[in-house]
Order: structure tokens, then C-alpha cells, then sequence
């Protein structure tokens, strides 16, 4: 079974992160449209206040600008000619655009010297610092790798489960058996997992497939329709994965649990689990209880370890058992 494949570079164009955030930022496109393919590199804002002073050597050009209070309070103190000047030195950078927070009104010119540079301008009715704080969550998570994984995954009782294994192995039967169970569908066959700030994975499906799920023998079904709203969740924390394998080809089975295994995607490590696939074995309920073992775990409740230390010291001389 492959690896999950290598994340691609992360482009960005200042009209897709309109398109697709605008609304919940408030954004409202004041100037020309003109300039809307440019690129957005870094996921982070700018406040241009010491470009506008002329100070360029550590401008980060390649961020969204955002001008507030300061910034226009000190633009309209300059006389025009200085403060078409500076407006102008600043679009020259080929900043991706520029927002003005709190719906505040525009210094003259400004949208003139915009369309002549091909720069979009955008203004909000947020503060300066709430729409810095909203935008840069957006931007973190479009910008986050991104990789994707053969495996379908569940959401039992708030664990996020990726159910991995070769064609054929049973996957499908193990996913709609939990779904019988009350549980919800994530992804199915390809899941899609973003890696937020180097702490979390988050599984999802893609547009196309969501909520969707191929079974051997009866085909595609919607999984909504068929089982219920409540079936389908469309992202969710990867917490666990689990490999079905058959039973010959597992060298060695952990009786007791003892040795955590773990399976890396996009760095992060993930709690593993192997299950052995054998005719008659109910593997949705196998799958459902080592999902419960691994929420309590997260609760500080390990069963091996805490029974192989019950052992230990029921071996020790003097101790009952």
C-alpha cells in the first residue's frame, strides 16, 4: 500500500481567496478588477505603515496589505502630490492587493493609482485587527499541505478513523457496517488530509465524491440518502488508522497491545492499529472498539499497560493476585 503522495506547492490568486472568503470577511471589491489572478505566496497579512514612510528594505510584498486607521490618518496629513507619491511607491511592489479595514473611505487617488498599477483594492467593515486575525486562519488553512491517502474514513464517537488495505480486502463491508452502526462517513477509498500548523490532520473527501461510496456488486450509492443526514460528516480530525491486512501476511500479532505503532502523514504520526482479516471476523465491531481503546488512551486510560502492570505485580512475592 503506498505512502500518502508528497504535498504540492500551494498557489493562491487574490480571486480565489475573494470567491472563496469574501463574504465571511466582508470583503467588498471598490476598485478595478483588473489584477485579480495575482498571486498571494505567503499566508499571512502586512500593514504597510513604514512602506508608506518610504522605508522598503523589509516590505513583505508577497502579503495581502491592510491599511487602518494609522495608515490612512497618515496619508491624509501628507499634501497630495507626497501622498500619490507613496500610494504609488507601494503598488509599485506588486503587493497582491490592498484592504482598507473598518469600511473607511479612501484617500483620493487612490483607486486611480490602483487601476493604473492592476492592483485590486478591497475595503471591510471589520477593525483592522479582527480581519488580520480572521484572514490569516483563512489563509493558514488554504495554504495548509495537503496530501491524499488510500483509505476510507469514519468518524466513531468523535474518533476520526482512516481504514486502510488492498483492494478487495474488505473496506467497503467495514465502513458501511459502522455506518449501520450509527457512525458517519468522512471519505471513501481516497481521503483528502490537510495538515494544520504541524498539530492536526484533518480528513476530508473530494467535492466530487462527498458523501458518496462505491459497494462491490450494487455500485455507487448516496450515502445521505440511503442512511441519513446523520450518516455523513464532511471533514473530521484524524485520530487513528487502521490497516486491514489478511491474516497471512501479518508476521507477528501484538496479543496485548504493549507496542504502540504509529503511521506517518505529512510528518505528523497517528496512532496505528493492524486487524487481521479472516472469513467470519466482524470487522466493523473490531474497528469500533479500537477506535473506543484509542479515545480512552486520549483519556489516559491505557488497558495493556495497565493490566501488564497488574502483572507485574502480581508476580512479585508477598502480592495477592
Amino acid at each position: 500500500m503506498p505512502r500518502a503522495k508528497a504535498p504540492a506547492i500551494k498557489t493562491l490568486t487574490v480571486g480565489k481567496f475573494y470567491a472563496d472568503h469574501g463574504t465571511g470577511l466582508g470583503l467588498e471589491l471598490v476598485g478595478d478588477s483588473a489584477g485579480m489572478e495575482r498571486p498571494i505566496a505567503e499566508p499571512t497579512i502586512n500593514r504597510p505603515g513604514l512602506a508608506l514612510a518610504g522605508f522598503f528594505r523589509y516590505f513583505a510584498s508577497k502579503r495581502i496589505q491592510v491599511a487602518g486607521h494609522a495608515e490612512l490618518s497618515y496619508l491624509r496629513g501628507l499634501s497630495a502630490v507626497e501622498r500619490a507619491s507613496r500610494i504609488e511607491a507601494l503598488f509599485e511592489q506588486g503587493i497582491p492587493c490592498l484592504v482598507v479595514a473598518r469600511g473607511l473611505p479612501l484617500p483620493n487617488g487612490l483607486l486611480e493609482l490602483a487601476a493604473k498599477a492592476e492592483t485590486p483594492v478591497f475595503r471591510t467593515p471589520l477593525v483592522t485587527m479582527k480581519f488580520i486575525n480572521s484572514a490569516t486562519i483563512a489563509l493558514e488553512d488554504e495554504f495548509a499541505p495537503v496530501a491524499s491517502e488510500h483509505g476510507s474514513m469514519v468518524d466513531i464517537m468523535g474518533i476520526g478513523v482512516l481504514i486502510r488495505g488492498k483492494s478487495g480486502i474488505g473496506k467497503s463491508e467495514c465502513v458501511l457496517g459502522l455506518i449501520e452502526r450509527g457512525y458517519s462517513l468522512v471519505s471513501d477509498d481516497i481521503t483528502r488530509l490537510r495538515n494544520l500548523e504541524g498539530r492536526e490532520l484533518i480528513g476530508n473527501s473530494k467535492e466530487l465524491t462527498r458523501f458518496h461510496m462505491e459497494v462491490r456488486g450494487i455500485g455507487i450509492i448516496n450515502v445521505a440518502a440511503v442512511f441519513g443526514v446523520g450518516s455523513v460528516r464532511p471533514e473530521k480530525q484524524l485520530d487513528l488508522v487502521v490497516t486491514l491486512k489478511d491474516w497471512h501476511d501479518v508476521e507477528e500479532i501484538d496479543r496485548l497491545g504493549l507496542d504502540r505503532d504509529t503511521y506517518e502523514i505529512l510528518g505528523i504520526p497517528i496512532p496505528h492499529v493492524t486487524i487481521p482479516v479472516r472469513t467470519g471476523r466482524d470487522l466493523a465491531r473490531l474497528v469500533e472498539v479500537a477506535a473506543l481503546d484509542q479515545k480512552l488512551k486520549a483519556m489516559g486510560h491505557d488497558a495493556a499497560r495497565e493490566f501488564n502492570e497488574r502483572l507485574l505485580r502480581a508476580m512479585k512475592p508477598g502480592q495477592k493476585k
